[in-house]
């Protein structure tokens, strides 16, 4: 039972890029990086998140943020709205972090082609 949101009922999950994990050149790619996984991440739980993957110039800021229709939501209540989708949050945060160390590996590959 796969039932599509609108978009204003998505969670968009904010992820702030570390440049230096593209390597010490890192800055020079982090904005192309962050292009390029954004398409990617596209395919990623479409059904209920909206991915923004932005470089994290301000180490101030969470690496991860959670919002539905531009309000931020607290740890808890994203916990909340993905447990709607029997999903945990600890287990998702671990899922995106593996997926996002593919996509730095196929954007490095493809960088030195």
């Amino acid at each position: 039972m796969s039932t599509k949101l609108p978009q204003e009922k998505k969670l968009t999950v904010t992820c702030r890029v570390e440049p230096g994990c593209l390597g010490p050149d890192g800055i020079e790619h982090i904005e192309s990086f962050c292009r390029f996984s954004h398409q990617e991440l596209k395919k990623v739980d479409a059904e209920f998140i909206k991915w923004l993957p932005l470089p994290r110039y301000d180490k101030s800021l969470s690496e991860m943020e959670y919002s539905v229709a531009s309000k931020l939501l607290t740890r808890e209540k994203a916990s909340q709205y993905l447990a709607h989708f029997e999903c945990e949050l600890d287990e998702f945060e671990e899922h995106f972090h593996d997926k996002l160390s593919t996509l730095i590996n196929d954007f490095l590959a493809n960088r030195k082609h």
